[in-house]
C-alpha cells in the first residue's frame, strides 16, 4: 500500500522529491502518513478534498483484496 501511496502522490505534485510516505502497524490497522511540500498541499487535497477522499478509496480498495484496514493521513 505505500508503494501505491507514493506513485499516486508523485504524480500529482510539483516537487516529487519531497514526497515521504510512512507505513506503521496498529491494532486498528495500517496507518499510512503522507508528507508533502507546503507547496504542494492543495494538490494533494484538491477542491473540497475530492482528491484526498479519491486518494483514500482506491487505497481502501487495494487492501480490501487482502481483508487488510488501511487508514491515509496527509500531514505537512
Amino acid at each position: 500500500m505505500k508503494e501505491l501511496v507514493e506513485i499516486i502522490a508523485k504524480s500529482l505534485v510539483d516537487n516529487p522529491d519531497e514526497v515521504v510516505v510512512k507505513q506503521t502497524e496498529t491494532p486498528k490497522g495500517i496507518v499510512i502518513e503522507l508528507t508533502v511540500a507546503d507547496d504542494d498541499m492543495g494538490k494533494v487535497i484538491g477542491k473540497q478534498g475530492r482528491i484526498a477522499k479519491a486518494l483514500r478509496t482506491v487505497v481502501k480498495a487495494a487492501a480490501s483484496k487482502n481483508d487488510e484496514k488501511v487508514i491515509v493521513e496527509i500531514t505537512q
